[in-house]
């Protein structure tokens, strides 16, 4: 049997206790339905997870007290007033369809003038880019069966949170991708810490982000750190919340060393303020 539901702006969510899905604490601010913000579908009881996709991409599927909720992470790319559809396949087959409706967000923007040739690529840069984004984009479409064990993550290094997600720079008129992180402020060589458990999935040192860290926290959730001077763990290597895995600097195309700070959710980067408590 297909079902079709449509959602727009929902409650905030909190879960407890534990199920099937291992649940712990989970706080979020009120879930908005906007580029670079997360969706939340209810999707019923059930004694296991249902299975649900949005195009070709696993979403996030965790307890609520009885029912199950799945967290849809929305691109940044994503047009206001389209609708982006959501599967969910229950364990006796049922098959129910969501819509979701994408609303406005006005984020921030940066007009600079600069040279010709400081927005352009040299041609080896740009070759080295793209094989970057290539491999970068297979990473960060990791999608691990066991779900996180909370969704609550800790700021991975002290230091004054920018308001730069979203940002869209605009160089001599010309628009670039919108700023799909967070930067936080820190002195080099100040030590960064996992936000969340997981496993580690890869290491680089990448033209635009430098030295940088993926890690996989399950079910389609990720986190990345950039820029940094020193790495302190290893790819498969697991790590609990808080440990340490490298150190504040200022690689890749930055002006000044600081944490770049990027969580991904369906392969969506989401606004990791979502997932941090209050400054």
């Amino acid at each position: 049997m297909n079902r079709r539901r449509f959602l727009s702006s929902l409650p905030p969510l909190i879960f407890a206790g534990a199920g099937p899905a291992r649940a712990a604490t989970a706080r979020f601010p009120r879930t908005s339905s906007v580029p670079g913000g997360i969706a939340r579908v209810r999707l019923g009881a059930g004694g296991d997870a249902p299975r649900v996709r949005t195009g070709a991409d696993r979403v996030l599927v965790m307890r609520e007290g009885g029912d199950w909720v799945a967290l849809v992470g929305i691109a940044l790319a994503t047009q206001p007033g389209s609708k982006l559809s959501v599967e969910a396949e229950h364990a006796d087959g049922t098959v129910e369809r969501y819509e979701i409706v994408v609303a406005a967000k006005a984020y921030a923007s940066q007009h600079l003038k600069v040279r010709p040739g400081q927005v352009e690529l040299a041609p080896d840069d740009l070759a080295r880019y793209e094989r970057e984004r290539a491999h970068l984009a297979g990473v960060i479409k990791t999608y691990t069966e066991e779900p996180p064990s909370t969704l609550a993550m800790a700021q991975p290094v002290p230091g004054k949170r920018s308001s730069s997600f979203g940002l869209r720079r605009f160089f001599n008129g010309e628009a670039r991708s919108p700023h799909g992180g967070m930067d936080i402020a820190a002195a080099e060589g100040t030590p960064v810490v996992a936000a969340c458990a997981g496993r580690v999935i890869d290491i680089g040192d990448y033209f635009f982000s430098g030295r940088t860290i993926i890690i996989d926290h399950g079910a389609g959730l990720l986190s990345l750190y950039a820029h940094l001077s020193g790495v302190d763990t290893s790819v498969t290597q697991k790590v609990g919340a808080g440990a340490p895995i490298g150190k504040v600097g200022a690689t890749g195309r930055v002006t000044g060393p600081h944490l770049h700070f990027t969580v991904y959710l369906n392969t969506a980067a989401v606004d990791p303020a979502l997932f941090l408590p209050g400054p």
